[in-house]
């Protein structure tokens, strides 16, 4: 496998992560705009973007392979806590 193949495997390794957590972040803004007035949709996205990848890879590390649905649940569990925690937050 060549570098680029390894960089192409790990941004699509990663691009769910960050494409659901800039969706959900966009989603908060709008649903709960008055509450998350003060939240930039920056902070939501990235620290969505990172509890995502962080839960990809404890997925990939608990059932040893990408891909599987528990994997992506735990993915989303990840995205939607500190976004929540980042809400609670005045």
């Amino acid at each position: 496998m060549s570098a680029l193949d390894f960089l192409w495997h790990l941004c699509n390794f990663f691009a769910p992560a960050w494409v659901v957590a800039a969706l959900m972040a966009a989603g908060l803004k709008l649903l709960w705009r008055t509450e998350l007035k003060a939240k930039p949709w920056r902070g939501l996205a990235l620290w969505g973007g990172v509890g995502g990848s962080l839960g990809l890879l404890a997925a990939l590390a608990l059932l040893g392979r990408d891909g599987k649905m528990a994997g992506y649940g735990l993915m989303i569990i990840a995205i939607a806590l500190p976004q929540w925690l980042l809400s609670l937050k005045r």
